[in-house]
């Protein structure tokens, strides 16, 4: 693919200091240029449909609207737009509902810079990657799918709850959506755990994906 301009890219981070270090090096790179950056959620989805850069570096855990929930936003609204997370965080309740969501890539913040700018010109190109340390989660996952718990069990209002958290959306960004409190919602998940014989979110969501609980269309690719 032609470089003609660079390949123009944004950075989503609520530290400073990170997207300051992400810019000094990213744009001593030859063909790439950042051309925006913010530090919550809503910003950065705001910035990036008027900006449409190419790639985005996305933290996950930003103020305002979460990470998981601004890549869902993003893959409907600017779908060449092709999002990387670049976060501290590893776990699987992170992990694949990003995934699902639509991340072209997935890696953490120890990155060595080399192995960041491949990523960028990778998914430039229309690759797709996980960090090493991601990758066997995610297979796992897709080869061990969660135990058929009773979904007839649940509650309405569970199997609202439920069908969100296939969706990938956060405690905070399910009480906002249902409102309610975040208690009340950790106690519907944690009823929702109980009843279907699973562990955690994770598998809670990849249960509701296979049980027909949330649209293709919301899952992203």
């Amino acid at each position: 693919m032609a470089e003609p301009s660079g390949i123009r890219v944004f950075l989503a981070d609520d530290h400073p200091v990170v997207r300051q270090g992400l810019r000094t090096f990213l744009e001593s790179r030859p063909g790439i240029e950042v051309v925006g950056e913010a530090g919550d959620g809503e910003a950065a989805v705001a910035a990036i449909e008027r900006l449409r850069p190419d790639v985005v570096l996305m933290d996950l855990v930003m103020p305002g609207e979460g990470g998981v929930a601004a890549i869902r936003r993003l893959r409907a609204s600017v779908p060449d737009t092709r999002v990387v997370v670049l976060t501290s965080f590893a776990s699987d309740d992170q992990v694949i509902p990003a995934v699902q969501a639509g991340a072209a890539g997935y890696l953490l913040k120890d990155v060595d810079p080399s192995g960041l700018e491949a990523a960028v010109r990778l998914v430039y190109e229309g690759e797709a990657l996980l960090d090493p340390q991601i990758a066997g989660r995610v297979m796992e996952e897709v080869a061990h799918p969660p135990p058929g718990g009773d979904v007839a069990s649940l509650t309405p209002r569970e199997r609202e709850v439920l069908g969100l958290l296939g969706r990938g959306l956060s405690n905070r960004e399910l009480a906002d959506t249902l409102v309610v409190s975040e208690k009340t919602v950790k106690t519907h998940v944690s009823n929702i755990l109980m009843k279907l014989g699973v562990h955690d979110r994770t598998q809670a969501a990849l249960l509701a994906v296979r049980e027909g609980l949330v649209d293709a269309g919301e899952m992203g690719p």
